[in-house]
């Protein structure tokens, strides 16, 4: 049985170098639950990550039951926003907004899903299992870069993103701002790091 692993079979998308590049990403679906606030202090924060988990596990092992088909479950991702985009090159974390996502091979549907999701609520109970839901997303043109340190260093990257890389090439920033941890931050130290920065554009004059 081969196994699908979204880090390699999508390498254009889920690798990256510290440079700034361009990716188009196409429509996905993704595990997905929203909060607010710090994810440094938020209990929500680590309450969905745990669903997210238990969920995508779950449903990893329904695709081996029920289709045959096996995967390696993605990275965690995030989407930030703010009512001011400055919150986050500031580090204001009590202003920031998001969405974490956990990204699923095209065979996972709905219905399976819920599957999963009903057995993580009856193996694991997580306390934010309500919040998970199954969605498609596309994200188009972008701009991604590999972010290599602790996350609360990441500000002077996005000020050159949004300050010198975009304008020069006559980019402005357009939806979410997108975090991609291929580091497991429990078992890495913090200068060890690899997030992939990503954010989507457009051109500025359009």
């Amino acid at each position: 049985m081969r196994n699908y692993d979204v880090k390699k079979d999508r390498r254009d998308l889920y690798t990256a170098t510290t440079s700034f590049a361009p990716v188009d990403v196409p429509t996905m679906n993704f595990l997905m639950a929203d909060g607010a606030g710090s994810p440094n202090t938020s209990r929500l924060h680590t309450d969905i990550v745990q669903a997210l988990y238990a969920t995508a596990y779950a449903v990893r092992a329904l695709a081996v039951e029920e289709l045959g088909r096996k995967h390696t479950v993605g990275p965690l991702e995030g989407l930030w926003w703010s009512e001011d985009p400055r919150a986050f090159v500031d580090r204001d974390e009590d202003a920031w907004q998001w969405r974490l996502l956990i990204v699923q091979p095209d065979w996972i549907t709905r219905d399976l899903f819920e599957a999963g999701l009903g057995r993580a609520v009856e193996e694991k109970a997580p306390a934010a299992a309500g919040r998970v839901r199954f969605d498609a997303f596309h994200e188009g043109p972008a701009v991604q870069i590999l972010h290599v340190g602790p996350y609360d260093e990441e500000g002077p990257t996005l000020a050159r993103l949004h300050d010198e890389h975009l304008p020069r090439h006559g980019l402005r920033p357009r939806g979410t701002h997108h975090e991609i941890y291929l580091s497991d931050a429990r078992r890495t130290g913090p200068a060890r790091l690899r997030t992939i920065l990503r954010q989507p554009v457009e051109p500025a004059d359009g």
